[in-house]
């Protein structure tokens, strides 16, 4: 409903985050790839351009042009992509939404947030210094704590969804991308009231 084809300047810049290859598929630091390529299947767009260290294509979103952008560095430098897309395309902070993981929330729970602090995500923190500023959307997608404090921080992101948390997040990676089209048609207050609350 919210898609098609169009052209004209990009207005807007949609960032999954992950990690490339095919050992990090299904992990939980991989959300924002899955959430990314959620919304391209939707608009039937395969996000497979390598511009702006990313993986890259343009889609009408809601009546916005939108870049859809799945780095290609690092995890912890995905600044270098957003920064450098973001500068070309002349697109203001405020319209570059990310699409992150979040070890702080249950698993499948959605928290959006017109910006903030990049709360330990090496991601969101790269983004947040290549940017100039912390004042970016964000739409953040539960993968739970890890199991006792002693577990290492890297070994639970990287590890796979199993079992019933797998298919919680298939519903979770799909309500995520409702939740940017509803950001982007109806703004920011809309999408914080009907995805936070769940």
């Amino acid at each position: 409903m919210f898609f098609g084809r169009s052209s004209g300047p990009v207005t807007w810049l949609v960032v999954g985050l992950g990690n490339i290859g095919d050992k990090y598929e299904n992990t939980r630091h991989n959300v924002g790839f899955e959430v990314a390529d959620e919304l391209a299947g939707r608009a039937d767009v395969p996000i497979q351009k390598l511009k702006y260290h990313a993986l890259t294509n343009t889609v009408e979103i809601a009546g916005e042009r939108v870049l859809l952008m799945k780095p290609t560095t690092y995890m912890n430098l995905s600044g270098e992509a957003v920064g450098e897309a973001a500068r070309f395309f002349k697109v203001p902070a405020d319209h570059v939404l990310v699409i992150s993981d979040d070890v702080s929330l249950p698993v499948g729970r959605l928290r959006i947030r017109r910006g903030g602090s990049a709360g330990g995500h090496n991601g969101l923190k790269n983004i947040i210094q290549h940017l100039g500023t912390d004042q970016f959307p964000r739409v953040k997608v539960g993968v739970g704590e890890k199991p006792h404090p002693d577990y290492d921080m890297a070994d639970w992101v990287l590890g796979k969804f199993q079992g019933e948390d797998r298919r919680t997040m298939d519903t979770a990676v799909k309500r995520a991308a409702d939740a940017v089209e509803c950001f982007l048609a109806q703004g920011a207050e809309k999408a914080m009231s009907r995805y936070n609350a769940g």
